[in-house]
């Protein structure tokens, strides 16, 4: 990872804290749109079905993270809205490459493992 890089993650999660929450967006159609918002979270959903939940990898590496929550797929994620409209997710989110960030998302808020 270069310097620069390394310098804004680094930058990145010292205020994440401090930010508003991300909120869920919902977008038409069975795939996620190809300019991801930088802080929100969007669900695909096709008619009636929810396909799958996207986001930009909070630690700042820029991977874009896309989550299945179809009921046929594995591994797929459950997802939940609050009344404050603040978006959770099950399990939590593990990436096995790359920035190898861990994190759970719970009322908006990325919660570090």
């Amino acid at each position: 990872m270069s310097f620069l890089k390394s310098v804004i993650r680094k930058f990145v999660l010292t205020i994440e804290p401090f930010l508003p929450p991300r909120r869920l967006i919902v977008v038409k159609g069975g795939v996620l749109p190809a300019r991801m918002p930088i802080r929100s979270i969007v669900l695909a959903r096709d008619g009636q079905e929810d396909w799958c939940i996207g986001m930009q990898c909070p630690c700042g590496c820029g991977h874009i993270i896309e989550l299945l929550v179809i009921d046929e797929a594995h591994p797929r994620w459950d997802y939940s809205v609050n009344a404050s409209g603040l978006p959770s997710l099950q399990p939590s989110v593990w990436r096995n490459s790359g920035c190898r960030s861990h994190f759970w998302l719970r009322k908006g808020r990325i919660q570090w493992v």
